[in-house]
This record gives structure tokens, sequence and C-alpha cells, in this order.
């Protein structure tokens, strides 16, 4: 249901790496300021992978600081395990949905038997951490948490196993979600934590109805990190990039 009667909606919800901002890039000097227009007319959300410290990077450090407008921007890091919002200047955390040291451990010993079952071995050259503890989210990169855009890109497209761990650790993990992220990227997460989850939570926080919103992302088809979102049956545009976004948003401020 690719987005219809844009201008009825009261809510823009973007994801955030590939839509926004290149793969764990900060978000252009144009989105910055397509953004701030925006958020004139419309209450924004951002729901990304990234944890806390990656959104400031990517996104709030480019946006003016203590600006009022930023009172109708919520994020949620950690695909929406976490949210903050805009308060008196500064961002506040309002819940983060936290792993236990119990729930981590086991986590991280199914990614070791994972690995081990599909007999996967680690890139010899690897960008920082492979497995991520992010608090609210574990996250394997198969590169390492630093790789560069292109790199990633190339694995995507000639190495990808994502499929073939997700089958075997939504074997040994069926109380968590499963799912990939970005390039290269598996998170897991609490049950019922995903980005339909984030959705619902914005219909509520804000208390808007789900026909009043509409969804941005890059990842809107069967796999897809994006794709939990329209099981609340929200409008929605698929992008391929930021230039698309940048247009989009154009159009809603017309």
């Amino acid at each position: 249901m690719p987005g219809r009667n844009l201008k009825n909606k009261k809510v823009i919800i973007f994801d955030l790496d590939g839509t926004l901002a290149p793969s764990k890039l900060p978000m252009s000097g144009l989105m910055s300021r397509l953004l701030m227009r925006l958020l004139s007319m419309y209450r924004v959300a951002v729901i990304g992978g990234g944890r806390y410290e990656q959104f400031k990077s990517q996104l709030l450090e480019n946006l003016p600081n203590r600006d009022t407008r930023l009172n109708d921007l919520s994020i949620f890091p950690t695909n929406a395990t976490a949210l903050y919002r805009f308060d008196r200047g500064k961002w506040k955390k309002i819940y983060a949905h936290d792993l236990s040291a119990r729930e981590k451990n086991k986590i991280k010993n199914a990614f070791r038997r994972a690995f081990a079952d599909i007999k996967y071995s680690h890139q010899k050259k690897i960008y920082g951490v492979v497995i991520e503890d992010r608090g609210t989210q574990i996250t394997f990169s198969a590169l390492g948490q630093q790789a560069p855009l292109k790199a990633k890109e190339r694995w995507n497209k000639k190495q990808d196993v994502r499929p073939e761990l997700m089958r075997v650790l939504r074997r040994l993990l069926p109380e968590f979600e499963v799912r990939s992220g970005g390039l290269t990227s598996i998170d897991i997460t609490k049950k019922g934590i995903d980005k339909a989850y984030g959705v619902r939570e914005i219909a509520k926080r804000l208390k808007t109805p789900i026909k009043q919103m509409i969804f941005v992302g890059d990842a809107i088809y069967p796999g897809g990190n994006d794709y939990a979102a329209i099981k609340t049956g929200i409008d929605y545009v698929r992008v391929v990039g930021p230039e698309e976004t940048a247009k989009l948003i154009r159009k809603l401020l017309r």
C-alpha cells in the first residue's frame, strides 16, 4: 500500500540506515535541513537498529542543537527496544527493554553454535566488534561494527550467509526476535520488540491513529528489516537510498 494521500498524514516515521543516511554514516546537511523543515509541519519518528550513540553520530549531532522543533521528534534505537524524546533542551530516555545477563549469554552462545552448525568462518579483515552488546539488543556484524560501506556492499552481494545463520538462530532462540539489519548484520531482541512494536508505541504515545501515519524505509520486503512495520497496516513508501527520501520529503513539504 505505497503512500497514498500523503497530505493527510500527521506522523512520518523513517528508518535510519539506507533511508535518512548511508549505512553507519552521518546524514547530509541537505537531509538535516529537510528534516527540520518537515518538523515544522509534522511529528517525526526515526527507528533503526543502531544503539543510541549511533543515532547521535548519524542523526542528532547533525541537527540544530536546542531547536524547539525537536520536541516533535522521537527516536527509537535498537529496533524500538528504547525510546528517546527531546525535553527542555536534552534528549531523555523514556524506556529501554534491556536484556538480562543470562539472556545475553544465551544469545552469544547461540551465535557460536550457529557458526559451527553452518561451518561459518569469520572474515580475515575485520573492522571492530563482530558481536556487539547494545544493552537492549545483541548484534552480529559480519565485517565488524566499523566496516566501510563499500566492503559491506561487497559482502552483501557475494557472501551473505545471514539467511542460513538466522534459520539456526531461530531454532535455538525461539523466545527472541531474530532479524537481519542493514547490509551485514543480524539483530536479536526480546520477543515482540520490532518495528511493528515501534509503530504501535508511536501511535499510543502521540495519540495518533496508525492510519494517520506513514512509514518510510529502504528494506520493506519479506526478510527486510523494515518489513515488520507494515504488519500494523500502516501506509508506507519504500525508497532506495537517502536521495529518494529527500525527494519524498520535498513532496511532503509542498
